[in-house]
């Protein structure tokens, strides 16, 4: 694959640190949540992943509703993004709730979000080794 575009930023200390990308635009003061045992006094990587998830997942299905002649510019995706003990380690696990337009009926929707499911980067990243839930709302 040819990179098109490279996001590039670096974290420090962690979950207790920062994460600054190359061009500022990013500069976030990182804390575990409280759930985890922080004091919930920064973001964390699941909410980053989630934002990330969320929004790139909004462009696939804009892609492929503008493929289909289908306006889906009122949609919504959610990213939950949970954590958990996985084995020894840790893994995660995402459900994605789109909203989609009152004007869509319910089978072009769902084979809208299908279709986006097939064409987002992060989709195609987790598949196989994160549980990817999609509901439609």
């Amino acid at each position: 694959m040819d990179a098109l575009y490279t996001a590039v930023a670096t974290a420090t200390h962690g979950r207790d640190g920062r994460a600054v990308s190359n061009d500022g635009r990013i500069d976030l003061k990182l804390a575990p949540p409280v759930e985890l045992g922080g004091n919930g006094e920064g973001t964390n990587p699941e909410q980053l992943f989630a934002a990330g998830y969320a929004a790139c997942f909004g462009s696939a299905l804009g892609l492929v509703g503008r493929q289909a002649k289908v306006d889906v510019t009122d949609a919504a995706v959610t990213a939950e993004v949970g954590i958990g003990k996985q084995g020894e380690g840790f893994g995660l696990k995402v459900t994605l709730r789109v909203e989609l337009p009152d004007t869509l009926d319910e089978e072009t929707g769902r084979k809208l979000v299908e279709q986006a499911h097939q064409v987002c980067p992060y989709s195609n990243a987790t598949r196989g080794n994160i549980e990817v839930d999609l509901v439609i709302e």
